[in-house]
């Protein structure tokens, strides 16, 4: 039997099937075509926290704020996660984050590249409405008591765009006279996420002298390791704190929502007070871009004093590529 029978009784046995006796065979007419419309169900408002920290501590802190922003405005919001402020800038950028949470030197960044804009800051736990960096050493580290003795050592900080975490304390570091050449190493952390927690590490242990930080990062790690063994050097000055905005484009009337519930929140409030302690908030304020005027001044001078902020300057240290968040 040749092949070509073979496939000719195949088709015959399963049109015999196919058409029973009370359903007779009907003729297609190619000619007779109907559009389908896909679903398109409603866009869910994204909503990004910069992956100052792992992802889990980002999800830990900020997804009783979403069920709160959604049972409050209706609107479906759902938590992305970005895993380095790169990602998260060019994320805003593309107008896959519509509401971003970030630290105000990237804020200044999205705002002149992208058009992002400032809505609403944040009141932190310890009841300001501005933030600090931190520089930290070991505690056992004698030859560190003041930040004239950084010189000829190697130092590790977050991120060329983190605020709290390079910008401010290196701007203080400038300001006592050290330059980047004065340094036997300076190091950003890797990501993705929680480098925050990883400068922390590299300091505690000993693979760097010194480290930059945000202030309460050590909060963070206060279960992981002894927070005895680390000793905080030098603060920087107090610069405006992290804020809310919004892309480009986005409708002001959704915007208008989240706005009010964001600034609706109260610490007295019994419902309110788990979510905004869970974020590390005491309240949520007003806020527009020329708030944040003062941070670009600081990049400016820092800037013109030969640091760059571009990622390319310094290379993380190949010894922290495995480091897990």
């Amino acid at each position: 039997m040749t092949l070509k029978r073979i496939i000719f009784l195949g088709l015959l046995a399963w049109l015999a099937v196919g058409c029973g006796e009370d359903e007779p065979a009907k003729k297609i007419d190619l000619d007779k075509r109907e559009e389908i419309s896909l679903a398109n169900p409603d866009k869910a408002i994204t909503y990004a926290y910069l992956p100052q920290y792992a992802h889990t501590v980002s999800y830990q802190r900020h997804h009783l704020v979403m069920e709160y922003l959604a049972r409050t405005t209706g609107l479906k919001i759902r938590q992305v996660y970005p895993d380095t402020f790169d990602q998260h800038m060019d994320m805003v950028g593309r107008g896959l984050i519509d509401i971003t949470f970030s630290n105000p030197f990237i804020y200044v960044k999205i705002a002149e590249r992208y058009g992002a804009r400032a809505f609403a800051r944040i009141v932190e736990a310890v009841g300001r409405e501005n933030f600090r960096g931190q520089i930290v050493c070991r505690a056992d580290n004698r030859s560190l008591k003041t930040i004239a003795d950084l010189k000829g050592k190697r130092l590790i900080a977050v991120d060329p765009t983190s605020a709290g975490g390079y910008l401010y304390p290196w701007s203080l570091i400038l300001e006592h006279g050290l330059r980047r050449k004065d340094f036997a190493e300076i190091a950003f952390a890797p990501g993705p996420g929680g480098k925050q927690e990883k400068v922390v590490m590299a300091v505690y242990s000993g693979k760097y002298d010194a480290g930059i930080i945000r202030e309460h990062t050590l909060d963070i790690l206060a279960d992981k390791i002894d927070l005895k063994q680390i000793r905080v050097l030098a603060h920087s000055r107090w610069y405006p704190g992290w804020v809310y905005a919004a892309r480009q484009g986005m409708d002001s009337g959704t915007l208008e929502q989240i706005k009010q519930a964001l600034l609706a929140l109260n610490l007295n409030n019994p419902e309110h007070q788990p979510i905004l302690e869970k974020a590390g908030f005491v309240g949520i304020i007003p806020a527009r871009d020329s708030d944040f005027d003062p941070v670009r001044k600081l990049a400016e001078m820092v800037a013109a004093e030969g640091t760059s902020s571009d990622k390319s300057w310094p290379l993380p240290s190949k010894d922290l590529k495995n480091w897990q968040d």
